[in-house]
């Protein structure tokens, strides 16, 4: 699983994309957990290049993406559009590196496992075209807790409602959200119908409906029979990611107006009866999980409270009325963070054998 070291004796990291939303958060998270890597080269596209970013504690210049900045790279962390990872992340491969790749572009390939370090880590061991795959967001900010309880009960049926930030649409999505609060803020706009869509007019960004005072139950694109792609990422990846691949799974995906940390409700159908108490000691224990449960005091995970953390946080911890083998909760996580930035850090280090 290990990566040969470089000449400094650790490995040299490549970070492309890394002017972008995700690729600023990476080098936070790189400048804050232990420090196993040698040079880290920093890329972006040529616009971009010259520029000078901070990691670690130094400037780095930006380079422009081309073949030869990938040589002596050991591990190369992606984030960058689909079509610009389809066309290099083969040739940075090529080069020899490993490539983390937190597009689209890999995620169903049979060739390229589809990694979460605390649920499936065993799957790094086989990548034949030197090709790694983060997970979408919204999987991201479900997929450990329900790995854990997987791993106990065996999941066999999942349903889940996603709640997700605007921030998953990148930047664009954010500055739509402060422009269209900008607009409604200190009015009276949402107590009758269509008056936000007046106020707001054409400017809905990346979305087809206003986001602010409103939630708009779509993310993605459309495909086949009603769902959206986004709908089907989550479903897709789920079965792979927990090596299940006929697992019943359905998603509705929605927006709401929070700049940043998805939210999602969860009806997962187990093999075996479950007990709260025994799903809570779980959650409790699971790497990457903070279980914040207690309704009663006003204590629940919201977006509010948990973005800029790395942890899974879990909620609303209930057997469901109707079936014993069924767990309804409530789970959020930040979408940039683990949801992105950090799952991709985190399997570099697994490469890299940090944490082989």
């Amino acid at each position: 699983m290990a990566v040969a070291a470089g000449r400094t004796g650790r490995p040299t990291l490549a970070v492309v994309g890394a002017t972008g939303a995700v690729g600023t958060v990476m080098l936070q998270i790189l400048s804050h957990r232990a420090d196993i890597w040698g040079e880290i080269r920093l890329i972006a596209s040529p616009r971009s290049a010259g520029r000078k970013l901070a990691v670690r504690g130094e400037e780095v210049e930006v380079l422009a993406l081309a073949e030869e900045v990938f040589d002596g790279v050991d591990v190369a962390l992606f984030d960058v559009p689909d079509e610009i990872a389809e066309r290099w992340a083969p040739i940075a491969a090529a080069k020899g590196a490993v490539v983390v790749d937190n597009s689209g572009a890999f995620r169903m390939d049979p060739e390229v496992p589809l990694v979460v370090p605390e649920v499936n880590p065993h799957a790094l061991r086989v990548r034949p075209r030197g090709i790694v795959a983060n997970p979408s967001c919204t999987t991201l900010c479900m997929i450990v807790a329900l790995g854990a309880l997987h791993a106990e009960y065996g999941l066999r049926e999942l349903v889940a409602s996603s709640y997700q930030a605007v921030s998953g649409a990148g930047r664009a999505g954010v500055d739509t959200l402060r422009r269209q609060i900008s607009l409604v803020a200190g009015t009276e706009l949402g107590t009758s119908p269509g008056d936000v869509r007046r106020a707001v007019g054409d400017d809905t960004g990346p979305f087809p409906e206003p986001v602010a005072l409103n939630v708009v139950p779509w993310a993605g694109e459309a495909r086949a029979d009603g769902w959206s792609s986004a709908e089907m990422k989550v479903r897709d990846e789920t079965r792979k990611v927990l090596g299940r691949p006929t697992l019943p799974v359905a998603v509705t995906c929605v927006r709401v107006p929070v700049v940043t940390a998805h939210a999602l409700t969860l009806h997962a159908r187990f093999e075996s009866e479950v007990t709260v108490a025994k799903a809570r000691e779980i959650l409790a224990t699971a790497p990457g999980v903070v279980l914040f449960d207690d309704p009663g005091a006003g204590e629940f995970p919201t977006p509010a409270d948990v973005v800029g953390t790395d942890p899974t946080w879990v909620g609303r911890v209930r057997r469901a009325l109707d079936d014993p083998t069924a767990l309804d909760f409530f789970v959020c996580g930040d979408n940039l963070r683990k949801g992105s930035a950090l799952n991709t850090v985190q399997i570099a280090e697994l490469v890299a054998g940090a944490r082989a």
